[in-house]
């Protein structure tokens, strides 16, 4: 059985090979779309965190992140954001098949 830890940390891991400069702050609602596809509420939550505390070079803002889940919230992204965001991910291996059709 796969640990919990090892799941985010293979998510980390996605992000910041498909994002190696940081995720911009314009692919964050598509971004956390495509998250919630493999994950649950709190483990956006936990990648998020471990992202920001993870950031050395001050590219990831927190005011950002949590205006951008924010706006998740009230806004769903157009379909060529999330398709932008998937292919990005998908080229480092993020598996893009939702959970339902495994």
């Amino acid at each position: 059985m796969t640990s919990k830890a090892s799941i985010l940390g293979s998510v980390l891991n996605w992000l910041r090979a498909g994002y190696p400069r940081g995720v911009p702050p314009e692919d964050y609602v598509a971004l956390f779309a495509v998250l919630h596809r493999k994950l649950t509420e709190d483990e956006v939550g936990e990648v998020v965190e471990q992202l920001i505390a993870a950031d050395t070079d001050g590219v990831i803002d927190r005011g950002q992140v949590q205006d951008a889940i924010g706006k998740l919230a009230h806004e769903k992204p157009g379909e060529d954001d999330v398709n932008r965001v998937a292919a990005r991910l998908a080229a480092v291996g993020w598996p893009l098949a939702h959970p339902s059709d495994a």
